[in-house]
C-alpha cells in the first residue's frame, strides 16, 4: 500500500487511540517517550484565571511541553514518542500518566510559532471515559481555546473546526505542512467495536487567536 493512499488511521493498544497513516498490528506497536512525564492534568472551569489571561499569537517556534484547555483540562503534559513506523505518529503510554497526556509529532516538523502547517497532537480515548481524549470529546467545541507553552513561551489558539471522520477514511488535511498555521488534534471516537477498534476519529483544527 503506497504512502500516498494512506493518511489517517488510528490505532490503539487495549482499545485506546493511536494516530496512523495505516493500521499497524497493535501487538507490534511500541511507544517510546523521549520527554519526561508530568503530573496528571486537572480539570478546570471556564471561569479559571487561565481563560482570562491575555495570550500572544506569535512567538519564536518552540516544542510544546504543556497544553491548557480552559474548561476541559489544565496543564496536560506533552510527550514526544518516536513514530511507530515511518508513517505512523506515536502516542502517549497507556498507563495512568500517559492517558492524561498529549503526544506531539516531531517528524511533522511543524512547531507552535511556525508560519505554516499543522502542529500535530493526539491523545488517548479510554472505553471507561477516564482519558484526556474523553474530556476533549465532551468539552472542546468550535470557539474553544487552547494554550500551548514550553515554560517560557506560550501561544493561544481558538478552535475553528471540529469534525468526525470514518476510521477508514483518508484525511489528508490533518497532515498539512503548507497551509495556515494551526494546531490539529485527533482522538478516537464513535463506537468501540473491540480492543483497538473504533468507528470514528474526531479532529479539531485551531488557529492562533488572542
Amino acid at each position: 500500500m503506497s504512502l500516498a493512499l494512506v493518511v489517517l488511521l488510528a490505532l490503539v493498544a487495549a482499545g485506546i487511540l493511536a494516530v496512523a497513516l495505516r493500521t499497524p498490528d497493535p501487538a507490534q506497536t511500541e511507544v517510546v517517550a523521549v520527554a519526561p512525564t508530568t503530573p496528571d492534568a486537572q480539570p478546570v472551569t471556564a471561569g479559571s484565571t487561565l481563560a482570562a489571561r491575555p495570550c500572544p499569537t506569535t512567538a519564536r517556534p518552540f516544542e510544546p511541553t504543556r497544553v491548557d484547555v480552559p474548561g476541559v483540562d489544565r496543564g496536560a503534559g506533552v510527550v514526544f514518542p518516536a513514530r511507530a513506523r515511518v508513517d505512523v505518529p506515536g502516542t502517549p503510554s497507556t498507563d495512568s500518566t500517559g492517558k492524561q497526556q498529549f503526544a506531539y509529532d516531531r517528524v511533522q516538523d511543524v512547531q507552535p510559532g511556525d508560519r505554516r502547517g499543522n502542529v500535530l497532537l493526539n491523545a488517548h480515548t479510554f472505553p471507561d471515559g477516564s482519558a484526556l481524549g474523553n474530556r476533549l470529546l465532551d468539552g472542546l467545541r468550535e470557539g474553544g481555546r487552547l494554550v500551548l507553552s514550553d515554560g517560557d513561551r506560550r501561544l493561544c489558539y481558538r478552535v475553528t473546526e471540529r469534525l468526525e471522520v470514518s476510521a477508514d477514511a483518508n484525511f489528508y488535511r490533518y497532515y498539512d505542512q503548507d497551509g495556515p498555521a494551526r494546531v490539529a488534534i485527533v482522538v478516537c471516537s464513535g463506537e468501540r467495536l473491540g480492543p483497538g477498534i473504533w468507528t470514528r476519529r474526531t479532529v479539531w483544527f485551531a488557529r492562533p487567536s488572542a
